[in-house]
């Protein structure tokens, strides 16, 4: 038996199924977004000129943040004997879980040292 042929399908028809299909866009898109793009920039450029939204300079970043690794590390670093749990969480303030998540942190950069269970030495 022979196989009925379907009506031929043209090489444009097939790219425009491809090209909705898979959502690439034509030129014809990529045209139009350039030209938003373009007046985006003048209105940017033009409210700058005039003064209205002047760019914010960056604020200037403490060179001093003090972080809780710092505290608790600065606490450990003043003990010579070493320091226990409880005593880095009363001279702290801060929870079991953030403390036992800051020595885990601490002790695997090499900046701290378990003497015994529950003490802690600077390295």
């Amino acid at each position: 038996m022979t196989r009925k042929k379907g009506k031929a399908v043209s090489f444009d028809a097939m790219v425009k199924f491809f090209m909705q299909n898979y959502n690439i866009p034509t030129k014809k898109d990529v045209e139009r977004l350039m030209a938003k793009l373009d007046r985006l920039e003048n209105l940017i450029q033009a409210s700058l000129a005039s003064g209205r939204y002047p760019l914010k300079e960056p604020a200037e970043t403490s060179k001093t943040a003090v972080t809780a690794v710092d505290i608790v590390f600065d606490v450990i670093k003043r003990s010579r004997n070493g320091v226990g749990f409880a005593d880095i969480q009363a001279k702290t303030g801060f929870g079991d879980k953030k403390i036992r998540n800051i020595i885990f942190r601490l002790n695997k950069i090499g900046k701290i040292k378990r003497q015994r269970r529950g003490i802690y030495i600077a390295a």
